[in-house]
């Protein structure tokens, strides 16, 4: 029987299944946005080949990878799924429990959407007004002071006089993470009280990261089902989510337009909606021979019949790699049995 995965904190404290044999079983953890894309490839793998079903947890992006990165072995992951790149803090954790070795493997693109109930009025909103509405902190008469602003109007008088309130993703999270690069950084790096208050560029990245923590924004957990939930029993609210769940939900809820562009397939496909990010799976290049099927398995993830233009994740939202992209990708799972152990 398997040993039970311990986590390194209390924020990746999810374990792995105990029922499976050493090494018979792919063990995956990580990222809630590309969960639904892996689970359903290793619902497929089961199905269509002589190895047992992949077993997929959601753990975040930043839980999984703490797990990925503990250790070779059978008691830990095969494949971590990541909504971001690897860090190098992530990197210099797993080289230093003896993981020394893994693939990066894009799967495709996604967007981050801002969405709110269908009963109510739909957003359109900008990423400097986000900005306003989020950030811990904002200027005011040249100088910076906690986000005072209690309401969309506070922020821009043409906004709804609705009291602000945002369910979205905590810290584990790569959905996060790729929001506060990709909105929160843009909008805040370049305003002249934060370059005088924070000189150095990484503490002043860290700075325009930060979101506000009084209840305005709501960490409402790594599941965006439940985040889609939310909004349902709370019109007024707005959720922060990947752009697959507004697409499965898109009879309960409706997507913000952001600087006049609505997130849609195309749009993130064309790059012409600005909140959009590539997803990813971490393969353990030490596991590959040892655990039954995970170069297989890995190779189906990115086939043209999955990831392709016209595969089955691309019917679950997942927008498809260019096709050049995607041959780059196939060759690096195709070089994964030249790296596996003897």
């Amino acid at each position: 029987m398997k040993k039970t995965i311990l986590s390194l904190t209390a924020l990746a404290a999810m374990s792995l299944p105990s029922q499976a044999q050493a090494g018979d079983q792919i063990q995956i953890v990580g990222s809630s946005t590309v969960y639904p894309f892996v689970t359903v490839s290793a619902e497929e793998f089961g199905k269509s080949t002589k190895f047992k079903t992949p077993i997929v947890e959601s753990t975040g992006t930043g839980g999984g990878f703490k797990l990925f990165c503990s250790g070779l072995g059978e008691t830990h992951p095969d494949i971590s799924n990541a909504s971001r790149a690897i860090k190098k803090s992530e990197e210099d954790l797993c080289a230093k429990n003896g993981v020394k070795e893994i693939t990066e493997i894009k799967i495709g693109f996604d967007g981050i959407v801002l969405a709110n109930s269908k009963t109510a009025k739909r957003y359109s909103l900008t990423k400097n007004q986000l900005f306003l509405a989020l950030a811990k902190q904002v200027p005011s008469e040249g100088k910076l002071i906690n986000n005072p602003h209690k309401n969309w109007s506070d922020v821009d008088p043409s906004l709804p006089n609705v009291k602000i309130e945002v369910y979205g993703p905590p810290t584990t999270s790569g959905t996060r993470d790729a929001f506060v690069e990709l909105v929160m950084e843009p909008s805040c790096k370049n305003l002249p009280e934060f370059k005088a208050a924070f000189t150095d560029k990484k503490v002043r990245k860290k700075a325009c990261h930060l979101l506000r923590e009084d209840g305005h924004y709501i960490e409402a957990g790594e599941n965006d089902n439940l985040i889609v939930q939310k909004l349902q029993s709370n019109p007024k609210a707005l959720g922060v989510f990947g752009f697959s769940f507004l697409d499965q939900n898109g009879d309960i809820v409706q997507g913000s337009l952001i600087s006049d562009t609505e997130p849609t397939f195309e749009n993130i496909s064309n790059g012409s909606y600005g909140i959009s990010r590539s997803l990813y799976v971490y393969v353990k290049n030490g596991h590959v021979g040892k655990t039954a099927g995970l170069q297989e398995f890995a190779s189906e993830l990115i086939s043209e019949g999955a990831a392709g233009e016209y595969g089955y994740l691309s019917e679950k939202g997942l927008i498809p790699l260019p096709e050049g992209e995607l041959v780059t990708m196939q060759g690096r799972v195709s070089a994964l049995s030249e790296s596996a152990p003897n």
